[in-house]
């Protein structure tokens, strides 16, 4: 009897099935899902920043910061200052001044704008205002400049289902070169320009008059800490593209301009700062058969904008 039991025990019994687990992972995992819900890709990221810009919307502008107000000094500098458009708030005549051309032609343009304020004050005030500087009767006060945040720039390209194109300055301390830039943003379609908030040039009045007008309408953002910024742009899918003349790529052969892109132009003098330089991913350079060394930051800006927007005609 024992060996019987001995021999009925080495028979199988009753086994726990797989509830059908087996079945099921022969069956597969459907079809491949579409890049946009594929977690890590690149399509991935940049949904998933659309859709945070989505719900982070309406934003309100202007949440980098106001500028400085400034004051236009001279009669030829004001005079120009109105031409082109400058934002101005009030306009300061001196009492008895010599009315020539130029004051003449202050008084008239304040008057075809409108909303500029016209006061009458002695010289003394007026040297008081200016710190003594030789102001010629004329004084236009600029108001402080509403600077956009950098992920306002991003996310008016989203809003209007484009690919952001953006370009950064890195050092540029001429204001003339950032009126520059803005102009080739606006000229090439793009979406703003971004800037540091110390050791750069910001929106001055000189800023606006070589914007020849752009700056109304394409935005200025500022940023504590530019390679911070980058690395933000980044996280959204959007590549970041260092001007060096030693770059890697020529401009004319980086695919990557015909997508979502932050050109980053560093000083005439300097280039790239060492840590933004790092946190490129490309570095191109623009050939110069003539022999030039380098480019002022508003040209070069240009042609690498020309080539992006190229790309995505």
């Amino acid at each position: 009897m024992a060996a019987n039991n001995r021999r009925m025990s080495g028979k199988k019994g009753a086994q726990v099935g797989s509830g059908g687990q087996r079945r099921k992972g022969l069956e597969g995992k459907g079809p491949t899902p579409p890049a946009e819900a594929r977690k890590g890709h690149k399509k991935n990221r940049v949904a998933n920043a659309r859709a945070k810009q989505a719900v982070r919307r309406p934003v309100a502008r202007g949440r980098g910061g106001k500028g400085t107000s400034e004051m236009v000094v001279g009669r030829n500098p004001v005079v120009e200052a109105l031409r082109e458009g400058v934002p101005a708030v009030t306009l300061y005549v001196q009492q008895f001044i010599d009315n020539d051309e130029r004051v003449r032609e202050a008084l008239q343009l304040v008057a075809d704008r409108g909303g500029v304020h016209l006061m009458e004050a002695p010289r003394p005030e007026l040297d008081r205002m200016t710190n003594g500087l030789n102001h010629q009767g004329l004084v236009l006060q600029v108001p402080p400049y509403e600077y956009a945040h950098p992920e306002d720039l991003s996310g008016a390209a989203y809003d209007e289902g484009q690919d952001p194109l953006i370009v950064a300055l890195d050092g540029v301390t001429d204001p003339r070169n950032l009126g520059a830039a803005v102009r080739s943003v606006s000229a090439f379609g793009g979406h703003g320009v971004l800037v540091p908030e110390r050791r750069a040039a910001g929106m001055t009045a000189g800023a606006w008059k070589s914007s020849a007008g752009t700056a109304a309408r394409t935005p200025v953002a500022r940023c504590t800490n530019l390679t911070r910024a980058l690395e933000a742009y980044k996280k959204q899918g959007i590549a970041v593209v260092g001007l060096a003349a030693d770059g890697e790529h020529e401009v004319g052969e980086l695919a990557a301009l015909g997508g979502p892109v932050v050109i980053v132009v560093g000083s005439e003098g300097k280039g790239l700062s060492r840590l933004v330089g790092e946190t490129c991913d490309y570095r191109v350079r623009i050939p110069m058969p003539g022999g030039a060394e380098s480019l002022n930051a508003g040209v070069a800006a240009g042609i690498v904008l020309y080539e992006a927007a190229r790309r995505r005609a």
